[in-house]
């Protein structure tokens, strides 16, 4: 398999919906487990008619698809997988996420044409058992979401290059060790390792003394009592250019339980980094024309500049102009309503610093982390994009060590400051331009809404009066029954199945 040319973006989906829109939101893979075998039983998932469609849809826009079979069969389920995994061959999809050896090597028997990507289920924490991957047939190691920036370079630097590196950079966190948990089991009976947990990491505690029974003494880390166990989610859209820099060739968005809007939201806000990032970095014009090989800037031991210590220093010297202004997720006061507190939010914050030490590997060489490189500038709008799709306190995961994930103590319900109020069914130039969608909330004259457009920033619109249709063409004063077809003005044109959101008028917090 060769190197790909540019950065993956690497998206969720629960059904054919959800695949369709993060293709058409620029996705250029998509993963997505099917009715056995993957680690989400809740979503719908995807029959072998959907993964054909899926397929046929994807591969003519481009994209990608990969099934999760990353469950750990259980003896009476080996030959079920066997038979399911001869069935997916023939259904057009591109790769196989696997987490079982015995999973693995049926894969290469049964469906030799299937590229293997190993699961974060795995574990895979270094450059030893990615090569071992390797030579077992994986084309792709999904690392384990505990790793920092440098043992990502420590790995690209010692694998080979077409092994791919694929990078978690949004969604939320397990507390387990790459999602590899009993406790859904233990409290419930439900399998997290067979995609059913029931998230009891999410549950509020307290403590109950075995003679006073019914008296419940909260766990007083806040004086809400606390959340233990309930890690923060993970925002690495100000930092992909680090993550990219350090050898990771696919950048995975967590959330195939999430909506369709999600989907959409977060896959164009990671595709249009991911260009920015190709023309900064000088790999593509505007236009997206080749101007040279995509390349990381990892220093692997071919490189002459390996085993050089005196090249750390230059990167240190570098290191506060290439690291300056960049959001720090971390120090970052949130409202309730779930957006920066009132300071702006990239002026006040400062880039967190990456882990630049140099290392010193096994046979004695120094490893300087990166060759120094500017930042990669994003524009506000992109920046915002994370805080209108429901989510909880944001973290930058393991990556920088000096800013690790940490669990939200005090509540375990999403912030949710946007609303989807609409979907975009079509578009008409009549009478200066007409939308119709299907209602989601209420829409009312003057109110602000956007629509999230591929590939570009969000349209923002104010309502006008006086323009609201049923169904059948009757004049209504606002939209307000959701799940009907309405229509109303809208001079742009806009794509169909294209979110319409809108700001909530008080802050809420969703539960879990």
């Amino acid at each position: 398999m060769q190197r790909r040319n540019k950065p993956e973006v690497l998206a969720p989906a629960g059904n054919l919906r959800g695949l369709k829109t993060a293709v058409d939101y620029g996705a250029d893979a998509v993963y997505c487990g099917g009715k056995a075998f993957g680690m989400r039983s809740a979503p719908k998932n995807l029959s072998l008619e959907d993964f054909e469609e899926g397929s046929r849809y994807a591969h003519e826009r481009g994209a990608r698809v990969y099934v999760t079979c990353n469950v750990l069969p259980r003896n009476n389920e080996v030959e079920a997988m066997r038979e399911y995994i001869g069935q997916l061959k023939d259904t057009g999809v591109d790769a196989l996420i696997v987490s079982d050896i015995g999973v693995m090597l049926m894969a290469r028997e049964v469906a030799p044409n299937l590229e293997l990507h190993v699961s974060t289920q795995a574990g895979v924490t270094n450059y030893q058992a990615a090569n071992a991957f390797y030579q077992l047939g994986a084309r792709r190691v999904v690392l384990a979401r505990e790793m920092d920036l440098q043992a990502v370079r420590d790995i690209r630097a010692r694998i080979p290059d077409d092994l791919d590196i694929e990078c978690f950079v949004h969604g939320a966190m397990c507390m387990a060790f790459s999602g590899r948990c009993l406790f859904s089991n233990y409290l419930t009976g439900r399998d997290g390792n067979h995609g059913e947990c029931a998230q009891p990491c999410r549950w509020k505690y307290s403590i109950v003394e075995e003679k006073r029974p019914g008296q419940y003494f909260p766990i007083e880390q806040t004086k809400e009592g606390a959340y233990l166990f309930n890690s923060q989610d993970m925002n690495m859209l100000a930092h992909i250019d680090d993550l990219l820099d350090s050898g990771a060739t696919s950048l995975k968005i967590e959330g195939r339980s999430k909506s369709a809007y999600y989907i959409a939201a977060m896959t164009n806000a990671y595709k249009t980094a991911v260009d920015a990032y190709m023309v900064q970095r000088g790999f593509e014009d505007e236009d997206g024309t080749v101007l040279k090989p995509f390349h990381d800037r990892v220093i692997r031991p071919s490189d002459p500049d390996y085993g050089k210590p005196e090249i750390t220093d230059s990167i240190m010297e570098h290191a506060d102009g290439a690291f300056a202004g960049k959001p720090d997720i971390a120090a970052v006061p949130i409202t309730s309503a779930g957006e920066p507190d009132d300071l702006s939010y990239h002026a006040r914050s400062t880039r967190r610093k990456s882990n630049m030490a140099a290392e010193i590997l096994p046979e004695g060489w120094y490893h300087a982390g990166v060759r120094p490189a500017e930042h990669v500038s994003l524009p506000d709008w992109l920046l915002d994009e994370p805080d209108k799709v429901a989510h909880r306190d944001y973290s930058t995961g393991f990556y920088y060590p000096e800013h690790k994930v940490q669990q939200s103590t005090d509540r375990s319900a999403y912030f949710r400051a946007w609303l989807v109020v609409g979907e975009v069914l079509s578009w008409s130039p009549e009478d200066g331009g007409r939308v119709t969608i299907m209602s989601r909330n209420k829409i009312e004259a003057g109110q602000e809404v956007e629509f999230v457009l591929p590939g570009a920033a969000p349209l923002a619109y104010t309502i006008p009066a006086g323009g609201f249709r049923d169904a059948e063409g009757h004049w209504v004063e606002a939209i307000n029954n959701p799940a009907h077809v309405f229509s109303m003005p809208c001079p742009q044109e806009v794509p169909v199945n294209a979110a319409i959101r809108s700001r909530t008028k008080k802050p809420t917090l969703k539960a879990e």
